[in-house]
């Protein structure tokens, strides 16, 4: 698998990247990739997403420097911004099993969180990795002809004031948290990002480079 370290990135800018490089995967034109990544403030829609769960208005987004963005990725309202490592895995399931690739995702992250002695959980009845009751990752992911996109963001050192322009998930805003917060000091995203990549590797049994 091709791990691409992109920096900060437009979010309409990585959706048109995972656009051609899904497309390409499906003719087997590029290896599975790992795309990681920032966003500037951006708010994004998934296909089960409720108005009323971006809480702030257009003006005040707009005045805030927040975009908004509807996607074909699974669930609800979330937030994207800086702090924030942002996955996009692009694999061409071989097992087409999407409960088993988003439980992959999952303990991936659970994987991460555990490096910084922090224990991280599945939740019943809910998608993304939990700390207690506190959310730390978010997941939302669309497929095409058995290729991945969207995935994963971790919030790593994110300004969690942010989410407060929404219902993230449909959850209160103040139900968030991030590696920071619960590792009691400032986790960078560059502690995180080979620690991502070896946890995927491992739950994905692929290879990296």
């Amino acid at each position: 698998m091709h791990v691409r370290r992109l920096g900060r990135v437009e979010y309409a800018d990585g959706l048109a990247l995972q656009k051609l490089l899904v497309a390409a995967r499906a003719q087997d034109l590029v290896p599975d990739t790992l795309l990681l990544l920032e966003h500037p403030r951006v708010i994004t829609l998934g296909r089960g997403a409720r108005g009323q769960n971006v809480l702030w208005s257009p003006a005040l987004l707009e005045e805030r420097g927040f975009e908004v963005f509807e996607t074909d990725r699974g669930g609800d309202v979330t937030y994207h911004g800086p702090g924030q490592l942002v996955g996009y895995p692009i694999l061409k399931l071989v097992e087409r099993d999407l409960h088993k690739y988003l439980r992959d995702l999952e303990a991936g992250l659970i994987g991460v969180c555990a490096r910084f002695g922090i224990e991280g959980a599945r939740k019943a009845g809910w998608t993304g990795v939990w700390i207690g009751e506190k959310k730390v990752a978010s997941i939302g992911i669309a497929v095409r002809r058995w290729v991945t996109m969207h995935g994963f963001a971790l919030n790593v050192a994110t300004d969690l004031s942010r989410f407060t322009a929404i219902n993230p998930c449909g959850l209160d805003a103040a139900v968030m948290t991030s590696l920071s917060r619960e590792a009691g000091r400032d986790v960078t995203l560059d502690e995180v990002k080979p620690l991502v990549v070896a946890r995927m590797a491992s739950v994905f049994g692929r290879a990296f480079g």
